[in-house]
């Protein structure tokens, strides 16, 4: 099966949660025999990393990127907002990008064209001119839920009508394109709800993000770890993340240092804001960009994911999981997951809630051990790489058939 994944930024290295989900798709496909051709954009914000790539990915992917200006113009939102289109959407067209898919799929035959992303539903038109495949979108995130939430957690007013306009011209777009694929592969079963629900005519099926297989650790087998060492990894550039940080450093850390003075927060993700960085915040540790995710988490005891807005799975908390961490999240953060509150992660949505859950693990190593336990039994169970990379190419067999 000849494979064509279109990526709305470079998924190797992976250096976030999307860049990961999309990375583990080149990875299921290779280890169930595809070819696979990746074409992805590449934006300021983030760049192809060529030096990075190895030959071996090189040459099992013959990956191509193409640059795309993502910056926010005034004129263009404007109109967008003017003519009632979603400029979140508009943002993505690029001619650029047009050409060079148009010239991928004239020189190769392609079984399956993958979309990474309903931002790059503009090109399925151009698919369809251009190649008999079949046209499979994988929707990482209900895009406008994500706008929708930060729209409802900002209390400027402006800037919270503005949010507010970004989600309904996003959520209209989202609606007016559901039956443009062949098939729908979801992260989670609420956002295929939400493809259902809107009048979806075409299969859809939920494929959670995966845990290479062996990486999830035995149980009871762990480094040292830090006493009453609790972090945050994640992309700062993601507005959600910031948000979250924010609500974290203002609301719940206090709290946490006048029950657990001892305790010790370290933040890590590109782009951290440099008023993070230069701040002197007691008991933070701000690290910027980790050169590697899971080797800055190995010492740390807890991990903690306050999101307030957001949609699909967070990656994050199941690589946590995986290694075995005791991890402290909202609802938002954690939904998609399988889990038990209390058992394998603890749930906490207001500031007070959040950092008297930090403070019981810290307080009781035995538990956070149990609890880190469980989630690595949970991961092993649910997300492994090689379950997953067989639902999605029999999902695609069964599309091909239809």
């Amino acid at each position: 099966m000849k494979v064509l994944q279109l990526c709305i930024k470079p998924p190797y290295p992976p250096v976030d949660g999307g860049t990961m989900a999309m990375a583990g798709v080149t990875r299921w496909l290779l280890r169930e025999g595809c070819e696979v051709k990746v074409l992805t954009m590449e934006t300021d914000k983030h760049p192809l990393r060529a030096e990075q790539l190895t030959a071996s990915y090189r040459e099992a992917t013959g990956i191509e990127s193409v640059y795309v200006d993502l910056g926010v113009k005034v004129i263009p939102a404007g109109v967008a907002m003017l003519c009632g289109e979603s400029y979140n959407v508009r943002r993505y067209r690029s001619e650029a990008f047009a050409k060079k898919l148009r010239e991928v799929l004239q020189t190769g035959m392609f079984d399956v064209v993958h979309v990474e992303s309903v931002f790059l539903t503009p090109y399925v038109p151009l698919i369809r001119k251009h190649s008999q495949a079949k046209v499979i979108l994988r929707a990482h995130n209900v895009e406008h839920l994500i706008w929708r939430s930060m729209a409802q957690s900002t209390r400027r007013g402006l800037r919270r009508w503005y949010l507010k306009h970004l989600s309904l011209t996003l959520r209209a777009y989202e609606v007016e394109h559901i039956n443009d694929y062949d098939g729908v592969v979801c992260i989670t079963h609420g956002d295929a709800d939400f493809f259902r629900d809107n009048g979806c005519r075409r299969p859809v099926t939920v494929i959670p993000f995966g845990v290479e297989s062996g990486q999830c650790r035995e149980s009871g087998v762990r480094c040292d770890v830090e006493h009453a060492s609790v972090y945050h990894i994640g992309a700062m550039d993601w507005m959600p993340n910031q948000e979250g940080v924010r609500w974290l450093l203002d609301e719940v850390w206090p709290v946490v240092r006048r029950e657990v003075p001892e305790a010790r927060l370290y933040l890590a993700g590109r782009k951290m804001p440099v008023r993070w960085m230069e701040n002197v915040i007691e008991g933070v540790v701000v690290v910027g960009e980790a050169d590697d995710a899971r080797r800055f988490a190995a010492d740390k005891q807890i991990c903690v994911v306050p999101l307030l807005s957001g949609s699909g799975i967070r990656v994050k908390i199941i690589e946590a999981m995986s290694m075995g961490k005791a991890v402290v999240a909202t609802t938002v953060a954690a939904q998609g997951i399988g889990y038990t509150d209390g058992e394998d992660i603890l749930i906490a949505d207001t500031p007070e809630q959040f950092a008297h859950q930090i403070a019981s693990l810290v307080g009781d190593e035995a538990r956070c051990r149990r609890i880190g336990d469980a989630a690595a039994r949970l991961v092993a169970d649910k997300y492994d790489d090689e379950t997953l990379s067989r639902r999605l190419v029999q999902f695609y067999q069964e599309i091909m058939k239809r």
